[in-house]
């Protein structure tokens, strides 16, 4: 019959041990949810700022597209939210790491210090692409825009400038992350030897007409002088301009541009008007 009674008084003693160790964990747990939630309103404050960062860089962005006359990109407001989703996430890591630690979850911690000491050189690689993603599409569209060639060849040429700096940028995040960059830079330089290869093909044969224009336009300024009418193949008409690569003529059918190749191709003729104002 004493065995109920010694039952019950163990039972006692363990609750009440079990209930002074919870007790004694009360202040590392509040002191543990309050570090959360100062954790909390740190990273959505942060995560605001990136967010009005990546923002303002993006209008920066647009002024430099709208004063050089290109076509404006899409404004960045997917990416903004995700940077700030990923400042936020990462704030909170690291004061979740530091609440663990007090509430003195050592494996947990362990591992969480081993995420965290990893964070920095991480962020950093991944900047260092994007902002290789945003130098090589602004210098893309700059080099289309003031190349003076081809639209294939500018074309080309802005998509093989947006290629070399992406790779560079690719090839230095990833070194910096810690991955062994040896096979990237390997296929790297295959990449832009191939593209630099086919580029200086394309802009030898893209830049013949350029080339050929300019030339013709030279001998042309020389030859003849705004005023005079000239008959070339078809057209015939009096030269109001030169421009760098054509002559600009008005014919019976309106104001013409001629490229300059055309006076190497072709045999033009200065023509002379009698007193009445006829040519002949």
């Amino acid at each position: 019959m004493n065995s109920l009674p010694d039952w019950a008084g163990s039972t006692g003693e363990v609750i009440t041990a079990l209930a002074r160790k919870v007790w004694e964990q009360v202040p590392g747990l509040l002191a543990a949810l309050l570090l959360i939630l100062v954790g909390y309103l740190t990273a959505r404050l942060l995560r605001g700022v990136a967010v009005q960062a990546l923002r303002g860089v993006d209008m920066l962005v647009q002024r430099v597209y709208q004063r050089h006359g290109l076509e404006t990109p899409a404004r960045a407001q997917a990416s903004a939210r995700l940077l700030g989703e990923i400042v936020f996430w990462i704030v909170m890591l690291f004061f979740l790491t530091a609440a663990t630690h007090m509430l003195g979850i050592d494996t947990f911690t362990a591992w969480m210090n081993k995420v965290v000491g990893y964070l920095p050189t991480l962020v950093v690689g991944a900047l260092i692409i994007l902002a290789g993603i945003l130098l090589s599409n602004l210098a893309r569209d700059l080099v289309v825009a003031a190349t003076p060639i081809e639209p294939a060849s500018r074309r080309l040429l802005g998509r093989a400038v947006q290629i070399a700096i992406l790779v560079l940028a690719v090839v230095i995040g990833a070194g910096q992350i810690g991955i062994n960059i040896t096979f990237l830079i390997i296929i790297a330089s295959v990449l832009l030897g191939a593209v630099l290869g086919g580029l200086a093909l394309t802009m030898s044969l893209g830049a013949r007409s350029y080339v050929a224009n300019l030339i013709g336009t030279r001998y042309l300024r020389d030859a003849y002088r705004p005023g005079q009418r000239i008959r070339i193949g078809e057209h015939e008409g009096i030269i109001l301009d030169f421009t760098p690569t054509a002559v600009v003529l008005e014919t019976a059918a309106g104001r013409t541009m001629l490229p300059g190749k055309m006076f190497q191709e072709l045999a033009s003729v200065l023509v002379v008007e009698d007193e009445d104002h006829e040519p002949r």
